[in-house]
């Protein structure tokens, strides 16, 4: 029995000599990650409507005109429970408690090799299924993709497969989510690729695609082949339109850049109530109740808001209302602790400004105006595109969405300008914003990248010299002459780094034999020197050794025990980023 139970390494071993094609062979596995994703998107969704159905009374996605034929009471009290079982599902699931969405993806992609852990990812969709059915003025595309690059990513773990392959399969997981959540393989393929991978070479890019068509498949067999919305052909009249086309973008741009500065306060002020950290989505949740007995639009994904939108059936005062509403509960969920992505709520922000900036535009010139909703549908795309910082697969996403593919012009218009404009005066997106929040800069450039991409684990040696603390001047002077690097680590209690010692350290003492018995190593030793982690990207270790003019550096457990672990090497870094470069440009050629 035992010799039947094959790994799924030597499955993967087996396969390959079968083929003699990695790349037949990695088009199989995106076949295999598109069905898994397309599924468990499908299980996440329909998980939102269930919970959303037993929160509400229906898995409608006309959720406000619901709202409205309910007691005042379940309106605030869904939301502020359903908050505080977001926030206790975090505390106890999630790493750090805090919800994680595609921003999470970029930084695996860009800094861990893809691994993402499996239980986490589990997590953040339970969240975010809680998160959407309760109400939540967050969106359900977000932890879709989340989901699908945590089963791309699970599946290379498995497979033991290679930093390039994990990626690759880490991309179509994403673009199958994408692809499953929109009815849009296209879209799907591109933002992957957009957005998460960062390039289109070939050897990437023909299983992605593979992999959302793939995830299509899975999905239109559940719910068919309908785009998400239904509205009619808006020609343009006149060129002379282009300009209020492009002034729409710039509205949205700064739109975009001031609910990214909202955001960021919503989550000032929490920290600033010192509330633990599980219970502020329930407080959120009560606000976003007592913004909902007035304006119920504001609740959940909000595409039925968006269809209403689209259809001219909000007149100019109640969309500038409903924008301000949709932009403050949004805002407040995404910074007080909601999971969910941004991705719906940007479409019906986009979709309000569009129609009301398009209200005015056709009451100052009616004969130049192509209508309502092709404003709607350029405000779409602009606000998506600059919130996501993905102007090409989101004006896809948005064709695909819609069926209308008479506005291509104007919809690239506005996506173009509102990215140049929140480029401009803010972030490259809300993912990216995210992470440089954490610390995490990947607007660097290629080689940047790279260094960011391999932590000083990967490089570093055990193999370093290292003295007691109490060694005397003639043992010092003696592992000196036989140190490889000229350098000596000096270790006290319990591996505790105490310092470095160079022959320059020991000064006058290194030839004074007068000293030898009243000075030792800790003596002599350069105390606080430059040091490392092994979760340290090379990046950093690699500036570290410029600024400080160090060929090699000891590697610490951590800065407070300080715990001596071995030492870096410049040549080493080097090296690890001459196969990384080597590696990368292999794929762009491909």
């Amino acid at each position: 029995m035992s010799r039947l139970a094959f790994r799924p390494s030597q499955w993967l071993m087996w396969v390959r000599r079968l083929l003699h094609n990695d790349q037949l062979l990695l088009a199989l596995l995106a076949v295999v990650v598109g069905v898994c994703t397309g599924g468990a998107v499908i299980l996440l969704r329909e998980g939102m409507d269930l919970i959303q159905a037993l929160s509400y009374g229906s898995d409608t996605e006309y959720l406000g005109d619901l709202v409205r034929g309910l007691p005042w009471w379940q309106v605030i009290l869904v939301p502020t429970a359903g908050g505080l079982i977001v926030g206790i599902t975090l505390k106890f699931i999630m790493p750090n408690g805090r919800p994680q969405g595609v921003a999470d993806v970029i930084e695996s992609c860009a800094m861990h090799g893809s691994k993402m852990n499996l239980k986490a990812g589990l997590g953040a969709a339970v969240a975010s299924a809680l998160s959407v059915g309760v109400g939540g003025s967050v969106g359900r595309e977000g932890p879709a993709v989340h989901l699908g690059a945590t089963v791309g990513a699970w599946i290379a773990a498995k497979l033991h497969l290679t930093r390039s392959l994990s990626r690759t399969l880490l991309g179509c997981g994403v673009a199958s989510a994408v692809a499953a959540s929109f009815n849009a393989p296209l879209a799907g393929a591109l933002f992957a690729n957009e957005v998460v991978v960062g390039h289109y070479g070939l050897s990437a890019f023909a299983p992605i695609v593979i992999s959302s068509v793939s995830g299509t498949m899975v999905s239109r067999a559940m719910y068919g082949d309908f785009p998400a919305f239904m509205i009619g052909e808006h020609p343009i009249g006149s060129a002379l339109e282009f300009p209020a086309f492009a002034g729409l973008g710039v509205v949205c741009g700064l739109i975009a850049v001031a609910f990214l500065f909202s955001v960021r306060r919503v989550e000032m002020g929490m920290d600033g109530l010192s509330l633990p950290r599980w219970i502020r989505p329930a407080l959120i949740g009560a606000v976003i109740g007592g913004i909902a007995l007035f304006y119920p639009e504001v609740l959940g994904v909000g595409y039925g808001t968006t269809d209403k939108a689209l259809n001219s059936q909000f007149p100019l005062q109640m969309l500038i209302i409903l924008a301000a509403a949709k932009f403050v509960a949004t805002a407040l969920c995404l910074g007080g602790g909601f999971a969910g992505g941004v991705f719906s709520p940007s479409l019906v922000l986009g979709a309000l400004v569009g129609g009301a900036y398009g209200a005015v535009a056709a009451g100052l010139y009616p004969e130049l105006s192509a209508g309502g909703g092709a404003y709607v549908l350029v405000g779409m795309g602009a606000m998506a595109s600059a919130i996501l910082g993905a102007p090409i697969s989101t004006t896809l996403i948005v064709f695909e969405l819609t069926g209308d593919y008479a506005l291509t012009m104007a919809v690239m218009i506005g996506a173009v300008m509102a990215s140049v404009m929140i480029q401009q005066l803010h972030s490259r997106s809300f993912f990216h914003w995210q992470l440089s929040r954490r610390g995490l800069d990947l607007h660097g450039g290629f080689a940047s990248a790279l260094l960011r991409g391999q932590t000083v684990a990967t490089v570093m040696t055990e193999q370093a010299d290292v003295v007691p603390e109490a060694l005397l001047l003639p043992g010092l002077r003696q592992a000196l002459q036989q140190s490889s690097v000229g350098e000596l680590f000096v270790i006290g209690n319990n591996d505790r780094l105490i310092g470095t010692v160079t022959l320059a350290d020991m000064s006058e003492a290194a030839f004074d034999p007068s000293m030898d018995l009243l000075v030792n190593a800790g003596d002599t030793a350069r105390r606080k020197p430059p040091v490392l982690c092994p979760t340290d990207d090379l990046e950093r270790a690699l500036k570290l050794m410029h600024d400080r003019g160090e060929e090699t550096i000891a590697v610490v457990a951590d800065r407070e025990s300080m715990r001596f672990l071995g030492l870096a090497r410049v040549c080493d870094v080097m090296a690890a980023y001459n196969r990384a470069l080597i590696e990368a440009r292999a794929e762009e050629r491909a």
